[in-house]
């Protein structure tokens, strides 16, 4: 029986010489197939730039490229020696709607101010060290919006990834004269000073959510076979604190498939997290979505084998096929010890990604047994 798993990993530009030669690329590829993945998300949006050449940030913002790629097309070297070796390839939009990290803006906002978000004070919103664009503009989410089409218009990928940036706005943003003016227009008062104000939180995530419908739409408009998946902040942490309303996005089909992170360092938070997902978010309809952020590597952390194992046999045991790692570099590490680890373990037998139709296939099998315990329901109450 031919096993279909999500077996993902992220390629970065951060702590990470992958993308930095072609020779690398190719490589990396072929060390992924090896050792039993079937799908990579490679980086296109970081730090302010894109690492594909783009028309939309040449036009706005003059620069066309990632400085340090000047010359080369990562994200097509990446598609083709994908391509060559049979991996899936969805290009992944790290910074999403952040500007800079540590940069007061950066070039974005140096060139466009205007894009700028606002906690309630009429400062720059940042947090935890990055700098934010409005997410709730309508300029903003066109940038956004352009960058994602140029990708899906212009290569050969499977589908396009958002994250914990992508759609997201720290909660205590909202406060520019423009959103302001919204709120006042629909509540007839202010935005409240409390940034967690229950109505206030879902009132923007509802933003969010209806333009990433919209995104959702334009990109199935270019091909109906392309995926759209994302990785937020665990819900409902990532709502709170991101305007992420992922059991929303799940509930009006908005993602294909969805990658929560759970990036714990230690085998029972992941359990428990893990748990609650499968038991209060998902359903057996919307379960084949889900496959779970892991952290594989970070600063001087790394998984140790055994809670590597132990995650990914509980995903099965859950009903999850399959997980992303976070990331490439940590299947390197101590002689590719992990990668080892994978393909004399859970990755040994290979595995093909899920089709469009596996992904939706119990959403059908649900509604013809809904309908039947409906049918069942109207006639024992005709009895």
């Amino acid at each position: 029986m031919n096993t279909k798993e999500i077996r993902g990993v992220w390629l970065t530009t951060t702590d990470s010489k992958v993308l930095r030669a072609k020779q690398r690329i190719a490589e990396a590829m072929e060390f992924l197939a090896e050792t039993g993945f079937n799908v990579v998300f490679p980086v296109v949006w970081n730090k302010g730039v894109t690492l594909y050449p783009s028309q939309t940030m040449q036009q706005i913002f003059g620069v066309e490229i990632d400085p340090m790629f000047v010359g080369r097309d990562p994200l097509a070297e990446v598609v083709t020696e994908a391509r060559r070796v049979g991996l899936k390839v969805i290009p992944w939009f790290e910074y999403g709607f952040a500007s800079s990290y540590n940069l007061n803006g950066g070039v974005l906002l140096q060139r466009k101010p205007e894009w700028a978000a606002r906690d309630c004070n009429g400062n720059l919103l940042k947090k935890n060290g990055f700098e934010w664009m409005n997410a709730l503009d309508p300029q903003v989410q066109e940038f956004l919006l352009n960058l994602v089409l140029e990708v899906v218009n212009n290569y050969d990928v499977d589908g396009v990834q958002g994250d914990d940036r992508f759609p997201a706005l720290p909660c205590e943003g909202g406060y520019d004269r423009g959103t302001t003016a919204r709120y006042h227009q629909q509540f007839h008062q202010n935005p409240p000073k409390n940034p967690k104000d229950r109505q206030w939180l879902q009132w923007r995530a509802d933003i969010l959510t209806d333009y990433w419908a919209r995104l959702y739409s334009e990109v199935k408009a270019v091909n109906s076979d392309l995926l759209v998946s994302v990785a937020p902040n665990i819900y409902e942490w990532g709502f709170q604190e991101y305007l992420q309303d992922s059991p929303t996005w799940i509930k009006r089909r908005l993602v294909d498939i969805i990658h929560p992170q759970i990036y714990r360092r230690e085998f029972n938070s992941y359990r428990a997290i893990a748990d609650k997902l499968v038991n209060r978010q998902f359903t057996d309809a919307t379960l084949p979505r889900l496959a779970p952020g892991i952290l594989m590597k970070l600063g001087s952390y790394c998984i140790s084998p055994e809670y590597l194992v132990q995650a990914i046999e509980y995903n099965r045991q859950l009903g999850i096929q399959g997980e992303v790692f976070f990331f490439y570099e940590g299947l390197r590490e101590n002689n590719n010890a992990l990668a080892k680890v994978l393909r004399n373990g859970p990755y040994g037998q290979s595995a093909s990604f899920p089709t469009l139709s596996d992904l939706s296939v119990a959403q059908a099998s649900n509604k013809r047994t809904s309908s039947i315990w409906q049918g069942m329901e109207r006639f024992f109450r005709n009895l």
